[in-house]
């Protein structure tokens, strides 16, 4: 398809989706003549998990022995966490290790110990397939679980980087007391057991400090049991090194992801309206610990099969032809309209997801 043929003027939705898929993958193909180490997808996969594991390993150890600011130590492992998240979904469309299951499932088992605030990635796996074949529709649960199509507010702010706070308040929305319980036994099933003990860890880090500045304020501290004390000695410290940084990377994640994709008003099937472009300078804070999800994702949706250092690679090259062939770049409107593509009434979203990322 040449660039006179492919100008998009003349071309359905379905022929530009195909020319950006057509062009972003001969970008790949060039890529890989260029630098043959990228041929070898499967040690790449497997390196790069290596890497981040021991970061964060050696990242804990420094914070643990004082010889690292606690801040430092956070920001780092959620950096490292979202390098095991890019591997969690290259994994669930068989990147690594395709014929060989005990490698691809040890991968996945090491991913999810890396980020234990994620629901079973081997559930995860038929609720991303799905988000492909249905995204920005009532039926992609996966997205819809990070609240996207939900309108902005209090309720979106506090369910956007909670993944059980996000179906506590679900719950609460659902209008029969069956709903309420089919919510309950699907949480338990998705996030049984890392992360309950993530959220349950975090909020009771949350609550003992809560309720220690509120007796400091009124002159009456509270005197703990020396159990209970050594108990959140080590919530502290888990706080530090897996905790909190993948309560950051799950807030940066969702906060970009669920505000790149459209939902509502999509065509079914029609890949150009499924997601924008979302790199503007002041999300970059946020972007750090998502590996620059809002800038690269959307060419995931059109070229499904690139691992995501290769989908990084391409950036330039893709988004040239993107924009070229009509997608949207930095729409800011999203945010006013739900996620929707065009403006139009927007009620809340009652059912029940469950988040995944």
């Amino acid at each position: 398809m040449d660039g006179t043929s492919a100008s998009p003027q003349r071309l359905n939705a379905a022929q530009r989706s195909a020319h950006i898929r057509e062009v972003v993958l001969a970008k790949g193909v060039e890529l890989r003549q260029r630098y043959p180490v990228l041929n070898h997808q499967d040690a790449i996969g497997a390196g790069i998990l290596a890497f981040a594991l021991a970061g964060m390993i050696a990242s804990a150890m420094l914070y643990i022995n004082g010889s690292m600011a606690w801040w430092m130590c956070l920001l780092l492992n959620a950096f490292f966490a979202s390098l095991t998240h890019e591997l969690e979904h290259d994994l669930i469309h068989s990147m690594y290790f395709r014929k060989q299951r005990v490698p691809h499932n040890l991968m996945m088992g090491l991913v999810w110990l890396a980020r234990p605030s994620t629901i079973n990635p081997w559930i995860r796996r038929h609720l991303h397939l799905n988000h492909h074949k249905f995204s920005g529709t009532e039926a992609d649960m996966e997205e819809r679980a990070i609240t996207n199509g939900e309108p902005w507010g209090f309720a979106r702010l506090l369910m956007v980087g909670d993944n059980l706070m996000s179906a506590f308040i679900r719950m609460l929305r659902a209008k029969t007391w069956a709903h309420k319980l089919s919510i309950c036994k699907r949480v338990l099933k998705v996030y049984a057991p890392l992360a309950l003990l993530h959220w349950g860890a975090w909020y009771v880090f949350l609550g003992f400090h809560a309720a220690n500045g509120v007796a400091w304020l009124l002159g009456v501290p509270i005197d703990w049991s020396a159990s209970a004390l050594s108990v959140m000695l080590v919530i502290d410290i888990a706080v530090v090194v897996i905790i909190g940084p993948n309560v950051l990377r799950t807030f940066c994640l969702h906060f970009v992801s669920s505000n790149m994709h459209y939902y509502g008003d999509v065509e079914p099937g029609n890949v150009i309206q499924q997601t924008q472009v979302l790199n503007p300078w002041w999300m970059w804070p946020l972007q750090a610990f998502c590996f620059n999800f809002g800038s690269s994702h959307g060419i995931h949706h059109f070229v499904v099969k690139e691992p995501f250092y290769i989908r990084q690679m391409t950036v330039p090259v893709a988004h040239k032809v993107m924009r070229e062939m009509g997608v949207r770049f930095n729409d800011f409107g999203t945010f006013g309209r739900a996620n929707r593509f065009v403006q139009q009434d927007v009620p809340v979203t009652r059912k029940m997801p469950v988040a995944s990322g």
